[in-house]
């Protein structure tokens, strides 16, 4: 439960963004399936973040649910678990979590902009537009 830990000034350490250019001027954006995922991820609880357990693959087989949230890209299911993330806690995400979302080819313009949407569409009428 990553998403649930505290987060500690004392031990923090700082994230080394890997893999982004110095001189990376161009806009931020995503793709139109990128948007599809990010929208899609309202609907996504915290649970789906996890592996259940007993009573959660219990439940699943007394429901008749076979549906698996992940998805099959690995760089989309980045994506989904972030913006899951996003949804539920805006920009107070873990720095592990953050790391692993820009190590997956995302930029930190492109974590901003898709939070920034996020805290948009959650706080006005217009939703996210792509």
């Amino acid at each position: 439960m990553a998403f649930a830990a505290r987060i500690e000034p004392h031990n923090a350490e700082p994230i080394a963004l890997r893999g982004v250019p110095a001189n990376d001027t161009a806009r931020p954006d995503f793709s139109r399936l990128e948007w599809s995922v990010i929208r899609l991820a309202k609907v996504d609880s915290l649970s789906t973040l996890r592996e259940p357990g007993r009573l959660g693959r219990f439940i699943n087989w007394l429901l008749n649910r076979k549906g698996n949230p992940e998805l099959a890209n690995e760089r989309l299911e980045s994506l989904r678990r972030m913006a899951v993330l996003g949804w539920h806690y805006g920009f107070t995400v873990p720095g592990e979590d953050v790391a692993s979302f820009l190590s997956a080819g995302f930029s930190p313009d492109q974590y901003e902009l898709m939070v920034h949407s996020i805290r948009a569409a959650v706080s006005g009428p217009q939703g996210i537009t792509a």
